[in-house]
């Protein structure tokens, strides 16, 4: 055995019990800690978003178009980007109804780096600052990784998912830093725990969570990141996925519109994290402290449900859906 082998063995004997211990004398401090913080911040007065600009992919639908009405509520002027022109003008008509000073409407796919550029571009054409960056355009991906036969149909989840975050990220942060502006990147539950036939989506939001918390560690105290953590939200999204089926009968839906206020607020606040519903949390922690119990109740309970609906002769068992 290689001498280097022999001193991580030893480092390992030595640090896992120290670790162990400290855990068990520190861990009562950081709950009342984090206790008193939770409590704190609902007194922290949030950021003041008159003359302030605000970037939302993924604006015409769901927590995308929400986010955009909770935003112009707080008199953001808004730069609203998505796919669906037909809804654009609606989503900015009811915005500046709501108190937005100006809405910009951009129709962009943010898979196509190109399209990232100019809508930033756009946006300091028009307004000549950046304040906030909202990613939140995304799409779903259902079906049992045994029953895919093309994996390469899958690369468009990751270039929406991943990409489509990254690229405007990429092209606001010069124009965040002047303003020590906020990024707000929309991950999932899906990221911490993980649910059968949503692999190729917990993969995207993992990457995200990921990406966005190594962001957080380089841009302080330029600019601040929150990442959301989701768990399942009543969008139309959701409501075309064929394991709504199941979902609707397990867990009751959080609105979008709730949703949204909670994340706003939250990136107001200059949170690190939100997660919606906040009973989620619970999942997290025991998912960390006994993941062996979730992956037996996934695996012996949750899969089989999912798995029958997908199986049903009259839908398709593996595709993907734009939100």
């Amino acid at each position: 055995m290689d001498q280097s082998d022999v001193i991580h063995k030893l480092i390992y004997l030595v640090l896992m019990p120290l670790v162990c211990l400290c855990l068990c004398l520190i861990s009562p401090s950081v709950f009342i800690f984090n206790f008193i913080r939770t409590i704190l911040q609902y007194y922290i007065s949030p950021e003041n978003m008159n003359g302030k600009v605000v970037l939302i992919t993924g604006a015409t639908s769901g927590i995308g178009e929400q986010m955009a009405y909770q935003y112009a509520k707080r008199g953001a002027s808004l730069v609203i980007v998505g796919r669906n022109a037909h809804h654009l003008p609606k989503v900015a008509e009811t915005a500046r109804g709501l108190g937005s000073p100006d809405v910009l409407e951009v129709c962009a796919d943010v898979s196509i780096v190109e399209d990232c550029k100019r809508f930033v571009d756009e946006a300091i054409k028009h307004f000549g600052r950046l304040d906030h960056l909202v990613n939140n355009a995304g799409i779903a991906s259902v079906s049992p990784i045994e029953d895919v036969t093309d994996f390469t149909k899958f690369t468009r989840v990751m270039d929406i998912n991943f990409w489509g975050y990254v690229y405007p990220t990429h092209f606001a942060i010069p124009h965040l830093k002047k303003n020590k502006g906020k990024i707000l990147a929309i991950s999932s539950g899906a990221a911490l725990v993980h649910p059968p036939t949503l692999g190729f989506y917990s993969v995207t939001k993992s990457a995200i969570k990921t990406f966005f918390e190594t962001l957080r560690s380089e841009m302080a105290p330029s600019i601040t990141v929150t990442i959301a953590t989701l768990g399942f939200i009543d969008s139309k999204m959701l409501r075309r996925e064929r394991v709504s089926k199941v979902v609707f009968q397990l867990l009751p839906l959080m609105s979008s519109r709730a949703t949204a206020e909670a994340l706003v607020d939250g990136v107001c606040r200059g949170e690190r994290y939100v997660t919606e519903p906040k009973w989620y949390n619970s999942i997290f922690m025991l998912q960390a402290l006994c993941p062996q119990l979730v992956d037996w109740y996934s695996g012996r309970i949750l899969f089989p449900q999912l798995k029958h609906v997908l199986n049903e002769p009259s839908i398709p068992t593996s595709q993907t859906k734009t939100d």
